[in-house]
C-alpha cells in the first residue's frame, strides 16, 4: 500500500522513461515529482497522464522566479492542469504573485527556502547574507508563510525549526535531501533518513535516486513506506 508522505522524484530525462518508472513502481507510490530536468522531455504531458489516467498526485517542481506579473501569469497557466504542488522561490513577492495566479484552484504553492545541495560556502559565493543556514532557512520560511505560501521546501535538518514557527500551523513542509540509511548522498549536503525527516515535522519527503537508480525501484519505494509505517 502506498503512503503519500513519500514523493518519488522522476528525475529521468523524458516522459517515456518517467512513465515506465512509474509503472514499475506501481501502487507502491501515489505521489510523484516532475522537475525542470524533464520539462523539455514531455514533463507536463507526463504530469497530466499520471494525474488523469493513473490517479497519482503530482508535484511540479519548477522553482519559478521572475517579476511578479510573469510569475502570476505562469502559475495561472500551470494551475489549469489540476496538479497538486508547485514550487516557486520563497521570496515574498514571488509567493504573493504565485498565489494570485493559483487563485480559485487547489494547487498548493510551496516556497523554496535554500536548496538542499547548498552549504555556507555556496551561499557566500552567491553573496547571501551571513548567518547559519538553519537560521536563514527558518527566516525565509517564516516570510514565505506570511506572504501566503501553502508550504515550504527545506532540508530535513531544518524541518523541526520550521515546524516550531507559529506561522507554520496548518502549512506544509516538504523535504528533499532524504536518503535511506546507507544510500549515497550524491549532490545533497543537508540530509536525513525518511523516518527522522517525518519525525522532525515534515509532511512529505522527496526521494529520487535511491529509488530510480535501485535494481528494484518498487522494492526501494516500498522499503521507505515500511520505514514510515514503523514510526
Amino acid at each position: 500500500m502506498s503512503d503519500d508522505r513519500l514523493i518519488v522524484a522522476l528525475d529521468v530525462p523524458n516522459a517515456l522513461q518517467g512513465l515506465k518508472l512509474a509503472e514499475t513502481i506501481g501502487d507502491a507510490a501515489s505521489f510523484y515529482k516532475i522537475g525542470l530536468g524533464m520539462l523539455t522531455g514531455g514533463g507536463l504531458a507526463l504530469a497530466n497522464e499520471l494525474k488523469q489516467d493513473h490517479g497519482k498526485r503530482i508535484f511540479l517542481d519548477m522553482k519559478l522566479f521572475d517579476i511578479g506579473a510573469t510569475v502570476e501569469n505562469a502559475v495561472r497557466g500551470l494551475a489549469q492542469f489540476d496538479l497538486d504542488f508547485l514550487t516557486v522561490h520563497g521570496d515574498p513577492y514571488v509567493v504573493k504573485a504565485a498565489k494570485e495566479g493559483a487563485a480559485g484552484k487547489d494547487l498548493k504553492i510551496l516556497g523554496v527556502t535554500i536548496l538542499t545541495s547548498l552549504d555556507r560556502n555556496d551561499l557566500d559565493g552567491a553573496l547571501i547574507k551571513p548567518g547559519e543556514i538553519k537560521d536563514l532557512v527558518q527566516e525565509r520560511a517564516g516570510k514565505a508563510f506570511e506572504a501566503g505560501a501553502d508550504g515550504v521546501i527545506a532540508s530535513p535538518q531544518e524541518a523541526a525549526l520550521i515546524r516550531a514557527l507559529p506561522e507554520a500551523e496548518g502549512r506544509l513542509i516538504v523535504t528533499p535531501g532524504v536518503r535511506p540509511t546507507g544510500a549515497a548522498l550524491g549532490d545533497q549536503k543537508r540530509v536525513a533518513t525518511p523516518s527522522s525527516a517525518i519525525a522532525d515535522g515534515a509532511d512529505h519527503i522527496v526521494v529520487g535516486r535511491p529509488i530510480w537508480q535501485a535494481e528494484d525501484p518498487r522494492a526501494a519505494a516500498q522499503a521507505i513506506i515500511d520505514e514510515l509505517a514503523s514510526l
